[in-house]
C-alpha cells in the first residue's frame, strides 16, 4: 500500500449564481460550510482540511471557528482552478476537492477515494465517486451524469441524461439501463494540478460548466468508483430546505 499524504481543500465561492451566499446559509445554527468542514475532518485518512475562498466574509467566518483558510483570486473559474492558485501553500501527495455546497457529504466516501489511490498500481491521476440513479433524477440538470468504461474509467460527464435510450419512452429509461450520477468530489495527484495551466481551454467544460471535462478533453483519465452514499449538492432553495429538514430530523434523534 502506498503511503500518500492526503488533504482536503474546500473551494468556497460566495457569489453563486443559482443560490447566492449559499455556503454561509444557516443549517441548524451553523453555516453550510461549517458542516462540510466538520464532515471532512471525520474522514480517517485525511491529514488536514483547508478552505479556499475569494470572500473576506467567508474567510472571517472560517477563522472564527479556527479553520484554515486561504484567500484566492476572484477570477478563478472553477473550484479546481481555485485550488491550483494556492498549490504552493499545500503540502500533500493527494488533494481532495470537496465542494462547499455538500453539507451531507459522507466521510466514508472520502476515505474510500483515498484508499483507491493507496492500493491501485499504477496510482490514478484522478479519482471520483459515482452512484446509481434510480428515478427521474436522470433528467435533473443539477445532477451530473457519468458514462463509464468497463474498467471504471470515465468516458464523459454531462448534465444531460446519458446514455440516450433509443426506441424507449423517456419515462421508462431508468428501467432499461443503469444511469450513474456523480458525487461532486475529486481526488487529484499533486503533479497533475501542477501541470493544470498547460492544459488547453476546454469548450466542453465551458458548455457544460463541468470542470472535470478540461481533464478529459486534455486526454487525462478519471477513475470512478461506485458508492452507496449519494450526497445532496445544494444548488437551489429547494435543496437547502431538504438539507435543513434532514439535519432537523437527525438532531431530533439525538
Amino acid at each position: 500500500m502506498n503511503h500518500l499524504k492526503t488533504i482536503v481543500v474546500i473551494p468556497a465561492r460566495l457569489a453563486s449564481s443559482r443560490l447566492p451566499h449559499k455556503v454561509l446559509a444557516d443549517i441548524n445554527g451553523h453555516p453550510m460550510l461549517w458542516h462540510v468542514y466538520q464532515r471532512c475532518l471525520q474522514a480517517k485518512k485525511v491529514a488536514e482540511v483547508h478552505i479556499a475562498t475569494d470572500s473576506e466574509e467567508v474567510a472571517q467566518t472560517v477563522r472564527k471557528w479556527g479553520g484554515t483558510v486561504w484567500m484566492t483570486d476572484s477570477n478563478c473559474m472553477s473550484g479546481t482552478e481555485r485550488i491550483v492558485s494556492i498549490l504552493d501553500k499545500l503540502e500533500a501527495d493527494i488533494i481532495v476537492n470537496v465542494q462547499g455546497d455538500q453539507p451531507l457529504i459522507e466521510p466514508k466516501i472520502i476515505d474510500t477515494l483515498i484508499h483507491i489511490f493507496e492500493t491501485n498500481n499504477p496510482i490514478p491521476d484522478i479519482v471520483t465517486p459515482a452512484y446509481l440513479i434510480e428515478n427521474d433524477d436522470i433528467f435533473n440538470p443539477n445532477i451530473v451524469k457519468i458514462i463509464r468504461r468497463h474498467d471504471g474509467y470515465a468516458l464523459y460527464f454531462s448534465r444531460h441524461p446519458l446514455p440516450y435510450v433509443r426506441d424507449i419512452k423517456p419515462e421508462n429509461w431508468s428501467q432499461t439501463t443503469p444511469f450513474f450520477g456523480h458525487v461532486g468530489i475529486y481526488g487529484y495527484r499533486r503533479h497533475l494540478l501542477e501541470s493544470y495551466h498547460s492544459f488547453p481551454k476546454s469548450p466542453l467544460e465551458e458548455s457544460e460548466k463541468l470542470e472535470q471535462l478540461r481533464f478529459l478533453q486534455a486526454g487525462k483519465s478519471i477513475l470512478t468508483f461506485i458508492t452507496p452514499h449519494n450526497s445532496i449538492s445544494v444548488d437551489t432553495q429547494l435543496d437547502l430546505d431538504k438539507v435543513r429538514a434532514q439535519y432537523q430530523e437527525d438532531y431530533a434523534r439525538i
